[in-house]
């Protein structure tokens, strides 16, 4: 009886760890062992150990008592309001770890009192040097999911499922808008011990995992915000996503169904029959309109919109895209209206807005669009009904609701396709790729 229940102790505690990681972490090794503080240095006493997690009481640094050159860390951490902390890397068990070593910010970016930072300050910052891409913070009191590279020079923080810093430190100049460089030499430490860098706030961490790389093992050096250089034509993407579309034809892609089965309530009503006579039908009319070009896919003007094959649910979607004078289209999201794009010479408000939406917002926040003709990149990220859209690595639509353009009384499908929408104009799209996304990562 004795054996039996340790047993299923043990099954259960294996159990609780499973459900608490997400998919790919073959490899990691856990930091944390969930009952004390071995393996760790510093302030033993200001971070206690709590169900499963790592509590900041609040306390000073707190450091693996082993040192680590290149590496992937995974962990989790929920703020309380105003909370703000750091988690060093490469860096010495003693002094400021911001500049002996490598301070990545851990902060309540919401708080009033942070509300006049330098984006060199906010949570993910590279403290004093690089700033990240904000906006994708759970609220406080929530489970925040993030993933720290550390490749050579390159580092990659991924929060949430989002890149919001990726540099190569190596590649860093002085600007003014950056602390002095020599005051941070830390930066080149070639390896040192991670920490948890307290500063008088309760913030709780679980999940505390590490796997170490051989030099350029990770590919980190992958831009953050694009498939590839906008400039250029198709390449390789970013790890972890899919290529949508693969330069060279349309493999992956169908047509739309003409109206008013391009309603995915209709087309859902179909007999199979009907659907499939349909479907040829579109499939003709997009190879005669939409084709492959030197790596870029190509409209000319003339008739209906394209669909990737596969539906989708929660995703990271990255694609850029071009259009010419008076150019109008858009990005459908699970076969629903759109992240629009237009020219912003006649839209004053710029592309990236919900265009659709009545109840929710539907303008972007800020015109991020450059100009025509010009090369521009969304990235795209669906959870549930919420969509954030980043132009050109500037926030324009925060977690806001898209609503059911085709039945307002219901929410939006749970999936769908994706679609490129026209209007008549010429439109040019490429580096085309997307990342479904975990249940950790979406999960609230």
């Amino acid at each position: 009886m004795k054996k039996t229940v340790i047993y299923l102790g043990i099954c259960i505690a294996l159990a609780v760890l499973t459900a608490n990681s997400p998919a790919g972490d073959e490899g990691f090794v856990p930091l944390f062992n969930g009952k004390d503080l071995t393996g760790w240095i510093g302030d033993t006493k200001g971070y206690v150990p709590e169900d499963g997690k790592i509590v900041c009481r609040p306390g000073g640094n707190l450091y693996t008592e082993k040192e680590y050159d290149n590496f992937i860390f995974r962990f989790e951490f929920k703020l309380t309001p105003g909370a703000n902390n750091g988690l060093g890397i490469r860096t010495p068990p003693k002094g400021d770890a911001a500049y002996v070593g490598m301070e990545l910010q851990i902060l309540d970016d919401t708080a009033d009192q942070y509300k006049n930072l330098q984006p060199y300050q906010y949570h993910g910052a590279i403290y004093g040097i690089v700033p990240p891409i904000r906006g994708h913070q759970k609220p406080v009191g929530e489970w925040n999911y993030e993933e720290v590279v550390a490749d050579g020079p390159k580092i990659k923080i991924t929060l949430n499922g989002t890149v919001i810093v990726d540099a190569d430190l190596s590649q860093i100049k002085q600007t003014d808008q950056m602390h002095d460089l020599k005051k941070h030499p830390g930066l080149h430490n070639a390896k040192g011990h991670i920490g948890f860098l307290g500063h008088g706030s309760v913030v709780e961490f679980r999940n505390i995992r590490i796997k170490e790389l051989q030099a350029g093992a990770s590919g980190s050096g992958t831009p953050a915000v694009a498939c590839t250089d906008p400039s250029t034509t198709f390449q390789k993407p970013p790890e972890g996503f899919t290529i949508l579309f693969n330069g060279k034809d349309l493999t992956g892609w169908k047509g739309l169904l003409a109206g008013p089965n391009d309603n995915p309530i209709k087309r859902a009503a179909l007999s199979k029959e009907t659907f499939d006579a349909a479907l040829a039908e579109a499939n003709e009319n997009m190879r005669a309109h939409w084709k492959a070009e030197n790596g870029i896919l190509v409209f000319d003007g003339k008739g209906r919109s394209i669909c990737t094959s596969k539906d989708y649910k929660d995703f990271e979607m990255l694609v850029d895209w071009k259009i010419l004078p008076n150019g109008d289209s858009g990005v459908y999201l699970r076969g629903s209206p759109q992240v629009q794009i237009w020219d912003y010479t006649k839209h004053a408000e710029g592309s990236g807005g919900l265009y659709n939406n009545q109840k929710n917002p539907s303008k972007p926040s800020v015109c991020a669009d450059k100009p025509i003709g010009e090369w521009n990149s969304f990235r795209i990220k669906m959870v549930g009904d919420k969509v954030t859209v980043h132009l050109n690595d500037q926030l324009v639509v925060d977690n806001v609701t898209l609503e059911n353009y085709w039945d307002r009384n219901h929410p939006i499908f749970p999936s769908g396709q994706i679609e490129l929408q026209n209007h008549g104009n010429n439109l040019y799209f490429k580096n085309i790729c997307i990342r479904e996304l975990l249940p950790e990562e979406t999960k609230k």
